[in-house]
């Protein structure tokens, strides 16, 4: 991708002059580190950082048909969503692969949701929504220039935000929102621990950045922001969900409500429900400080390629050496003994639970 294609988000600026490290990450400039992402991360699990995610996309569903439409192109269903609560789930394909993951708020006004999608994804996915609309009634509006979005993230996030905006955030459970004429405030979180994601335009998410840095909240890049959410079990698109790897591969098939009447990609996830898959992600604890990296082979003792690594790291948190991996399903059970090819030499290891790291938060 050239310079001229690069997009920036609001707080590129911002981040040019805390020094950050930048590089290109979903079609953005985005910032990979400041002091340094074992610094960064410890802050995240164990005080309190931010995070710039305006890079993700916002698209707003509405009509007389935004229910009916939704629950036919998300896995999860929205049937029985209260307003202010959020869902997580995909889109898929006939076939059963993802198109994206993505998480669903259903607003107060009737008939209103925002999808918040990934950086990468927003084009196709705006693109395929369009697709998939013919013979519903609904508005499709992709928004995603319009906000800024700032992710903070920590035990320390409820106080911090509270005392930023207002105390009107603190009764937000964990995937619920509020809108107000300044904000969307949301609690999920993509780390693992407790946090608020804030949407604004790009004008007020300047100055809350600024607000925040005044205050002493660390800021963190997309690094960090990927050894927390992989340390906590969550996917990342492209790597542990893709047009190739289901719901139901990667283990998040409680999120693809085949009870529902229809959506995208039902009968071909039914299937794999039923009859099985050719291969699942795992994680894997390797008995070794040696790191594995995305692309390497995970193999019998006998050398027998059975599968390959997505995400992996030597854990800050844990000081282990993990990964995901997708790996044929005869030998994803737990405690099954797997080795890791990295380079010439190999090193052993064994199936795990895929969340590695266990916060304190009560959601």
């Amino acid at each position: 991708m050239s310079d001229e294609m690069i997009k920036k988000t609001c707080l590129w600026q911002e981040h040019v002059r805390l020094g950050a490290k930048m590089s290109p990450f979903a079609g953005f400039d985005m910032p990979i580190q400041y002091k340094g992402i074992t610094e960064e991360h410890l802050a995240v699990r164990q005080k309190v950082g931010m995070f710039d995610v305006s890079h993700m996309g916002e698209i707003f569903i509405s009509g007389n048909d935004a229910l009916r439409y939704v629950n036919h192109i998300f896995t999860n269903d929205i049937s029985n969503m209260d307003s202010g609560s959020i869902l997580y789930g995909m889109m898929c394909y006939e076939d059963g692969g993802v198109v994206d993951d993505l998480l669903v708020y259903k607003e107060t006004e009737d008939n209103h949701y925002l999808l918040v999608v990934n950086a990468a994804n927003i084009d196709k996915d705006y693109e395929w929504m369009l697709e998939n609309a013919v013979g519903f009634d609904v508005s499709i509006d992709n928004a995603s220039d319009d906000w800024g979005q700032i992710a903070v993230q920590g035990p320390q996030a409820e106080d911090v935000v509270s005392k930023m905006l207002g105390e009107w955030v603190r009764p937000l459970t964990f995937y619920t929102f509020v809108r107000n004429d300044d904000y969307i405030v949301s609690r999920t979180g993509y780390t693992g621990e407790d946090g608020f994601e804030i949407y604004a335009t790009p004008e007020k998410t300047i100055a809350l950045w600024k607000a925040l840095l005044a205050v002493g909240v660390e800021p963190c890049g997309l690094g960090c922001r990927d050894t927390l959410r992989f340390e906590a079990g969550l996917p990342l698109y492209g790597d542990e969900l893709s047009k190739d790897i289901s719901p139901v591969m990667a283990g998040l098939g409680m999120f693809c409500k085949l009870d529902k009447e229809e959506f995208i990609g039902k009968e071909a996830l039914s299937r794999q429900k039923a009859d099985g898959v050719m291969q699942k992600l795992v994680g894997i604890e390797i008995e070794d400080r040696a790191i594995p990296r995305a692309g390497y082979a995970v193999e019998l003792e006998d050398g027998t390629q059975v599968g390959v690594v997505t995400t992996g790291y030597h854990s800050i948190s844990l000081d282990k050496s993990i990964c995901f991996a997708l790996v044929e399903s005869a030998y994803s059970k737990l405690d099954t003994p797997l080795w890791i090819r990295i380079r010439k030499k190999v090193f052993g290891g064994k199936v795990v639970k895929k969340r590695f790291y266990q916060t304190n938060y009560k959601k």
